[in-house]
């Protein structure tokens, strides 16, 4: 259901285009579209113009691996676009051992690539979409989008279609996602690419009349099929048909398994229990960090760890938000330490845990650790 701003948006696109329509019918043109997914529409880049509260934020990694806010232009972005076509000119034809990876609704792709030779095509791959990379960091194998609209998800009614982008601008689906890519080398040779959105709405808040008097930015849902359009579209820019890769996507998913518990210790003393050993743990705690709102800045697979970041909301400012709802408390000072190292360890052929440490590497057992424990929990459990 629309909010009072988004019809505010649309009704006045509406009175502006009626008076175009008696001009713009002589030439126009009808415009559908089948696809899910469209961020390039109305123009690809679009910087830090959203304004999104401080709370929508993360941490972001070492400044060397992000695009500076502001600092792309349409011209460098197309440029960027046609180095990217050029380049895709010379993929080849398809890769031996393609394959889409399941276990339960989480689906990844296995690529028999070394990482190194994956990673700048990814990279293109993700301009070519419309996106900009606030992350970038080959040497750790980690991508993220910044925030993005997905322009598929507007109707198109007969008045839109009939001027085309005239006026696209001012059509807006209250909607933003972002994508994180993660690499993870299993075995030599062979790499594991990991998709996962996250996404944010527009909603009012509104007085004590019931009127709408402003908007904020909240977070919104995991959506595992907008993840599985996007492996399917990687894996043809990676020389697979699309009929093939939307084939493997498509094929269904496996049973949901038991999969974590969090055990709990005394007051604040917890881990994780996880009935898999170590190869799925550190798989499903990489995924659950990726869908958190935490900042994956390092890891170490031969110790099991993985350094993360998070973002406490009163050292942004006073806005509350979905970060609040995460880590709420009456004393929450404890949760002012911004770095974290989140343990996987393994304790049998079938078995693993998981601890969180501060950034010394000593056990975090505070509310700040165990509410974190609880967050990739309720991950893992999807």
């Amino acid at each position: 259901m629309m909010n009072s701003m988004q019809l505010l948006r649309q009704h006045c696109a509406t009175l502006l285009m009626l008076s175009l329509v008696s001009i713009v019918l002589l030439g126009c043109k009808s415009v559908t579209t089948n696809d899910t997914v469209d961020y390039k529409s109305a123009g690809a880049v679009r910087g830090p113009n959203l304004s999104y509260p401080p709370d929508l934020i993360t941490a972001q990694a070492d400044r060397r691996y992000i695009v500076q806010d502001g600092s792309a232009t349409m011209s460098e972005y197309n440029a960027a676009v046609k180095k990217s076509v050029q380049t895709r000119k010379n993929v080849m034809t398809g890769i031996p051992g393609m394959r889409i990876a399941r276990d339960g609704e989480r689906r990844w792709l296995v690529v028999e690539k070394p990482a190194p030779e994956l990673y700048p095509q990814i990279k293109d791959f993700w301009q070519e979409n419309g996106f900009l990379l606030v992350i970038d960091s080959p040497s750790t194998g980690i991508m993220e989008t910044d925030w993005a609209e997905n322009r598929a998800r507007i109707a198109q009614d007969f008045i839109r279609s009939a001027i085309g982008g005239a006026l696209d601008s001012l059509y807006d689906t209250g909607e933003r996602d972002k994508y994180k890519t993660r690499l993870e080398v299993s075995k030599p040779d062979e790499t594991e690419i990991y998709i996962t959105q996250r996404g944010a709405i527009e909603k009012c808040t509104t007085d004590s009349t019931g009127s709408c008097i402003s908007t904020i930015w909240t977070a919104r849902p995991n959506d595992p099929e907008l993840e599985a359009a996007f492996l399917a579209r990687l894996m043809e820019r990676l020389g697979m048909t699309q009929e093939m890769a939307k084939a493997q996507v498509a094929a269904p998913l496996g049973p949901k398994t038991p999969k974590a518990k969090l055990v709990q210790e005394g007051v604040n003393t917890a881990y994780i229990e996880m009935a898999a050993g170590f190869d799925r743990a550190w798989r499903d705690t990489g995924l659950a960090l990726d869908r958190s709102n935490f900042t994956v800045e390092d890891r170490n697979r031969t110790n099991g760890v993985y350094y993360v970041r998070y973002v406490n909301p009163k050292d942004l400012g006073d806005t509350k938000g979905f970060f609040t709802n995460l880590f709420s408390s009456k004393d929450d000072s404890s949760l002012k330490a911004k770095k974290y190292l989140v343990v996987v360890k393994s304790t049998g052929e079938n078995s693993s845990s998981v601890y969180v440490q501060n950034a010394d590497g000593k056990p975090e057992n505070t509310a700040a650790g165990l509410q974190l424990l609880t967050l990739l929990t309720e991950q893992m459990a999807r």
